[in-house]
């Protein structure tokens, strides 16, 4: 990858190149690009958040580029704030910044240069030479439908705005200095006091005002498990391969990493590719063992769509295409610890509902099996918990922009509170033993499983997004011999 950061990369560019490179370029088109799918619900959106705050200056940057070694950057990912209120998806757009101010509402980003100047054949970070051709304020505008200026301009518009301001303090702390500059120069705080600000409220408001989602995100999170199935189809296909060819959680990535870089926009976030053991370590993302026949593999993965709506989607496969009796014991417990659990998503019932409904089934499952110290009430009690060696996460979490979305929501709408029409939260218990739990039957250690679906809450039944990939045992089976012909 080439950069501009660092001069003993590149030669000096003589008088002579300056006056060629600049010449002879075809002209940009002067068609406007046609308005973005998300722009009219990202208008809405923001005129819910500035009821919210009346006469506030909200600022939501997008971030800026993150160094991932030396020179090179991070391929850039939107803060999901800034792209829920202006409707941006795929990697737009690096250092930009959303204003809103009552019914106003401006974009800043860096438009691009004319051939003529410098940064056409220059700048590494803007440059159309290495980051390819930027838009125009006015194209912009026709995409977002909202009012565009360069970034530049930034500074000057936040001191003439005047406060209160709020601001997404963690998103791009350049951008966060510009405000608290601001607020030095036009000290006005929440009903007078000039010591206070909305930054905490404005990140808990954009995060709450996600647990709904309107129609286009609907949408969007079901053409990302669509996706997400594909992906999953395909790594089923490639077993045999991965078994063959060693490493086979890293071939296993790659397939579907492939599948949603050509699908959507990229994984929605690190794939677990867990074979044997390695699948009960929840957060396993080396992804660097074997596979082999006779073991399973918890596949935990998800499609990022450009929209930047990802699914989240955990499938438990066996490598060989058959369950054994063990496995098979254990992957119906969570099979109907699960489906319990999706029975519980319901409007009006409480988050709690669902994490509650799953893990009843599997203490009374770890009681069965005669591991379980106490009796399944007990366990389930305050001061119980002992189910939680084998199933130490929590059944649910919301699902949109970001994997686990609205996380910068209060503890009383969120893990505390109940479920409406139109969410969407995961269901996904586990169980897990450990190839060193000497609690666990021995035919048991070393077998990790976990079942997971998109849940939508309606109105009436839950409606399973992912649902395009069979759950039951057999259905899986059948499922994998088709696949593999």
């Amino acid at each position: 990858m080439t950069d501009d950061r660092s001069e003993n990369r590149r030669d000096p560019y003589s008088e002579e190149f300056k006056a060629f490179i600049v010449s002879d370029w075809a002209p940009y088109p002067d068609r406007l690009p046609e308005r973005l799918p998300a722009a009219q619900y990202a208008a809405e959106r923001r005129r819910r958040l500035v009821a919210e705050f009346p006469a506030a200056t909200l600022v939501l940057p997008a971030g800026p580029l993150k160094t991932r070694s030396n020179d090179t950057d991070y391929r850039f990912r939107p803060h999901s704030a800034f792209a829920y209120y202006t409707g941006l998806g795929e990697d737009r757009e690096p250092d930009a910044v959303l204003v809103v101010r009552d019914d106003d509402a401006t974009l800043f980003f860096r438009p691009r240069a004319p051939r003529t100047d410098r940064e056409f054949y220059a700048d590494a970070r803007y440059g159309e030479m290495w980051v390819g051709q930027r838009d125009s304020l006015e194209e912009m505008s026709a995409a977002t439908g909202l009012t565009c200026r360069d970034i530049r301009e930034l500074d000057a518009a936040l001191r003439e705005s005047g406060g209160p301001f709020g601001v997404i303090r963690g998103a791009d702390p350049a951008v966060t200095a510009q405000v608290d500059a601001a607020r030095v120069a036009h000290p006005a705080g929440v009903d007078g006091d000039p010591h206070t600000d909305v930054d905490a409220e404005l990140e808990r408001a954009a995060s709450e005002a996600r647990f709904v989602k309107d129609e286009f995100e609907i949408a969007e999170l079901e053409r990302a498990c669509a996706a997400t199935a594909v992906g999953f189809e395909a790594v089923a296909r490639e077993l045999p391969r991965a078994v063959e060819l060693g490493r086979g959680e890293r071939w296993v990535e790659g397939i579907f990493g492939l599948h949603a870089r050509h699908l959507g926009n990229a994984v929605g976030y690190d794939t677990i590719a867990a074979g044997g053991d390695h699948a009960n370590t929840l957060h396993w993302i080396r992804n660097d063992g074997a596979l082999n026949d006779g073991d399973l593999l918890l596949l935990d993965a998800g499609v990022e769509v450009d929209s930047l709506y990802t699914a989240d989607v955990t499938r438990t496969l066996p490598v060989g295409g058959r369950f054994s009796a063990a496995q098979r014991r254990v992957y119906d417990a969570v099979l109907a610890a699960q489906t319990a659990g999706i029975a519980a998503c319901r409007d009006g019932a409480l988050f709690a509902d669902v994490h509650k409904a799953a893990v009843t089934v599997l203490a009374e499952f770890f009681a069965e099996l005669g591991i379980l110290p106490v009796t399944p009430e007990v366990s389930l009690s305050v001061d119980g918990g002992q189910h939680r060696r084998w199933m130490v996460h929590g059944t649910s979490h919301h699902l949109g922009l970001d994997v686990h979305d609205c996380a910068q929501a209060r503890a009383e709408n969120y893990r505390l509170g109940t479920l409406r029409a139109g969410m969407v939260i995961t269901v996904e218990p586990g169980i897990y033993f450990k190839s060193t739990d000497l609690l666990v039957p021995e035919e048991y250690r070393g077998i990790g499983v976990r079942i997971e679906d998109d849940i939508l809450i309606t109105d009436g039944d839950p409606v399973n997004l992912s649902a395009a990939l069979p759950r039951d045992a057999d259905d899986v089976e059948r499922w994998m011999a088709g696949l593999r012909g």
